[in-house]
């Protein structure tokens, strides 16, 4: 193990991270707030304000991912499709297996400049999480409670707002709900044998009611829907804590364009539609199993120097005053002083981890156990 590698796995490194992460995002919430003032008089200003502070803060991730890790992520595509990333409003359709495939797909969002006006159809659980589910409620993100009739006005007017959005937007929806485990997989099979529907090896059967509404609410906004399956070479399982232990992976993406106008308007048809979107899913995902890549013209774009820059600038802001409190505290040589900072040091390590629990699939929510005998 080199050097580099060796630090990469140093728990202080790791903490130093959550420390500038955290401490950063508290102070761009902040800012988001003031900028609240800016929503009556210039709205689009506050958007492309906010855009640039969420970009800030996910950037940080991001950066973990592209720079700490040197993870490799390739595309598979064709070129018209490539010209055309970053130039649209767009749907982005991804599959919900692994622990870091949001931090993949806003990664591609980093490399075509779109990761600060990236949206998601979020579980309202997310909104009481500190800089997570704040830094979203400025950027106008739409929550939901996973109970549609409850969530249908909500959402409906949520998509409507972002009709209007200055920015070249991303909408990412999880049509599966929640993410693959064997147990929602077996319950979700049995859902789509008692609605005829062909059974799925490596998906969930997706959820269409949003999806449809997403498409409603949004033709005319959207140009087109970017289907993406992911997978990662040799047979790997990546997780956060992995990424921030330096491991390096490498995610393979098959990318997809269709056109808004070939989705039918009718929601019956449209659902109809998704359905066998993720029937080709499925076939992708197990060609990917049996020969290891995905079909298409393998592109690798550019990782940028932004995310990296941005995360100096923060290290450079908030750490130099952190070592100069620190001396200080030990210089002090008072026993309560230091016993405290300990303390903080303590409950701070506690609160990175929390963060990261949030990512693993384990701790995930129970949505999808029993929730798929339910009817949509």
């Amino acid at each position: 193990m080199g050097l580099l590698a060796y630090l990469k796995t140093q728990f202080v490194l790791h903490l130093l991270i959550g420390f500038v992460f955290v401490v950063s995002g508290l102070v761009i919430n902040f800012i988001q707030l003031c900028t609240l003032v800016l929503w009556p008089l210039n709205k689009q200003l506050y958007r492309r304000l906010n855009c640039r502070l969420a970009y800030s803060l996910w950037s940080q991730l991001v950066m973990l991912l592209e720079w700490w890790s040197c993870t490799q992520c390739t595309l598979f595509a064709d070129q018209a499709t490539m010209d055309r990333l970053g130039k649209e409003h767009a749907i982005i359709i991804l599959n919900h297996n692994f622990e870091i495939d949001f931090l993949c797909g806003w990664t591609m969002c980093e490399r075509f400049g779109v990761l600060g006006s990236s949206k998601v159809l979020a579980k309202r659980e997310l909104l009481c999480v500190p800089l997570i589910g704040w830094t979203w409620y400025f950027l106008e993100i739409v929550f939901c409670k996973r109970k549609w009739e409850e969530d249908r006005d909500t959402v409906i007017a949520g998509l409507r707002c972002l009709a209007d959005y200055p920015e070249y937007m991303w909408f990412l929806l999880y049509c599966e709900g929640t993410r693959f485990t064997e147990k929602k997989h077996r319950v979700s099979m049995e859902v789509a044998a008692s609605k005829g529907l062909p059974p799925l090896k490596h998906h969930l059967l997706p959820r269409t009611k949003g999806f449809t509404t997403a498409v409603q609410c949004l033709r005319g906004t959207v140009a087109a829907i970017y289907d993406v399956t992911l997978n990662f070479r040799g047979n790997k399982n990546p997780s956060l804590l992995g990424i921030l232990y330096g491991k390096k992976y490498e995610a393979d993406m098959c990318l997809r364009r269709f056109p808004l106008e070939e989705i039918p308007q009718d929601e019956k048809e449209a659902a109809q539609w998704l359905h066998k979107l993720y029937q080709e899913k499925d076939a992708l995902q197990e060609t990917y199993n049996q020969k290891g890549v995905f079909p298409g013209e393998p592109f690798r774009p550019a990782r940028r120097p932004w995310t990296l820059l941005n995360f100096l600038f923060w290290a450079t802001v908030l750490l130099s005053p952190l070592f100069r409190f620190v001396l200080g505290v030990f210089a002090s040589g008072s026993p309560l002083l230091i016993l405290t900072f300990l303390g903080f040091v303590g409950a701070a390590s506690f609160g990175v981890r929390r963060l990261i629990g949030v990512t693993e699939i384990e701790k995930g929510s129970s949505y999808g156990n029993q929730e798929f005998k339910k009817k949509e």
